[in-house]
């Protein structure tokens, strides 16, 4: 049996009641004030122009899931809606590129411009849940994502396709979508393939795993109100 012991931290001050010290009403706020303190606006709008893509992002932490996608790369938009869908994100992408050249331009920038979206949404942090994972089945497909709003740039990528493209869409692409996520937006990512033979169902399961998981690490959490959530305060 352990027994605990409390003691008044007033009793440091002279005697078993001793006075505490003054405590200023400023200091701290209470769980009602947060919550009916109106919350801050976690959006960002952006446009990116090269020689090679033009893509205007819109993006809302704080949605519904609605997404309105347009590419030019019809299996591209579909992870893109499921990846909105499924962290409740607000997404708005109008993306024109070099098609008759290849996918890869396009797929990368919207990759860096969806990135660049999340880390100024995010803002300094305070207050996010940093971390989120998520274990995704996609029919035989399953699927592992982690990651940390740690503003350390990463992506471990463990994820093999048994073929070389989904529609007209090159496989190795993917890949190279979530490093330029992960790289802009300053996340550390780690996807893992647990199993699968599809193709299709694995990157879907990629999607909408780190969907869920970016979904679990930006949400605010009520007890750390506007603290940053690190021991360096600053992320």
């Amino acid at each position: 049996m352990v027994e605990h012991r409390f003691r008044d931290k007033g009793a440091r001050q002279g005697g078993a009641f001793g006075a505490r010290a003054p405590i200023a009403a400023s200091s701290f706020l209470f769980a009602a004030d947060r919550a009916s303190a109106p919350a801050m606006s976690r959006t960002a709008s952006l446009n990116r122009r090269t020689a090679e893509t033009d893509i205007t992002l819109s993006l809302d932490l704080d949605g519904s899931g609605r997404a309105e996608i347009a590419t030019g790369i019809g299996f591209f938009d579909h992870m893109l809606t499921a990846l909105a869908r499924h962290a409740l994100f607000d997404l708005t992408i109008a993306a024109r590129g070099d098609l008759h050249i290849d996918f890869h331009h396009t797929v990368e920038d919207v990759g860096i411009v969806l990135g660049q979206a999340l880390a100024e949404a995010m803002g300094d942090k305070r207050g996010i849940a940093r971390f989120g994972q998520a274990l995704m089945p996609m029919d035989e497909a399953l699927v592992e994502a982690a990651l940390d709003c740690s503003g350390r740039a990463h992506l471990a990528w463990s994820v093999a396709f048994p073929r070389d493209k989904v529609g007209e869409m090159d496989s190795e692409l993917f890949e190279e979508f979530f490093r330029a996520l992960a790289g802009n937006a300053r996340l550390t990512l780690h996807l893992i393939q647990r199993a699968g033979h599809n193709t299709h169902h694995i990157a879907e399961a990629c999607f909408k795993a780190t969907a869920r998981a970016l979904r679990m690490a930006v949400a605010r959490d009520a007890r750390l109100g506007e603290a940053v959530p690190s021991t360096k305060e600053a992320l």
